[in-house]
């Protein structure tokens, strides 16, 4: 609280001007904060942390017999380059065909429209399995195992990212965003190979790398 002391000056009559000393108490206010603080530990709760769990497979386990199991209609590949630049094929790669390669972007409407096309059929079970869980009629564990067997299913795509040296590592984590988004259960991260910079390079010059090899 504010203390207000008045001093009239001397008693000789004569006018001056007054003195105001003024004293003000905080320890209400200390109180109070120390209130407000106690109060929002409460009645709030810790932030959790925004991760995204990656299995990667062991290398001693991958074969050639493994990689083989991946069904050529099922793969799509991704190449993230500089500039913001990414590109993908399905399938195996043509290096005949420069425009068996194709460019899109980290958009919406660019690599999760991609995606959401070819993982159609679990987006729209894992979108009926939210609705369940607004519905009260699935726990919290029971949704998170069934989104894992659905992403995971057999025949649902998988998906090959790999990034070139001039790549961001914002255009990896975008990437990884949207198998997250789009609910791809099955994809990996692996270094790029030669003919993935055959297939970007004769992209940019219209399959003109292509037809020198053919002469």
């Amino acid at each position: 609280m504010a203390e207000v002391q008045e001093n009239s000056g001397s008693k000789t009559g004569k006018s001056k001007q007054k003195k105001m000393t003024v004293r003000v108490d905080f320890t209400p206010m200390v109180d109070m904060n120390m209130l407000l603080i106690t109060f929002f530990m409460l009645c709030t709760t810790l932030s959790k942390p925004q991760t995204m769990e990656i299995s990667m497979p062991a290398k001693d386990n991958v074969t050639e017999e493994n990689q083989s199991l991946v069904k050529a209609s099922q793969a799509i590949t991704l190449l993230l380059a500089g500039d913001d630049k990414i590109y993908y094929y399905e399938g195996e790669p043509n290096y005949k065909d420069y425009s068996s390669l194709k460019q899109t972007s980290y958009g919406a409407d660019g690599l999760r429209a991609v995606l959401m096309q070819k993982n159609a059929d679990a987006v729209n079970k894992v979108n009926a399995l939210k609705q369940r869980k607004v519905n009260l009629e699935i726990t919290d564990e029971q949704y998170k195992e069934e989104v894992s067997e659905i992403r995971n299913a057999k025949g649902t795509p998988t998906v090959i990212i790999k990034a070139t040296d001039d790549a961001s590592y914002e255009n990896l984590v975008s990437a990884l965003d949207e198998m997250l988004i789009c609910n791809i259960g099955k994809y990996v991260i692996t270094d790029i190979a030669d003919g993935d910079n055959f297939l970007m390079e004769n992209f940019e010059k219209k399959g003109e790398l292509s037809r020198n090899l053919a002469e």
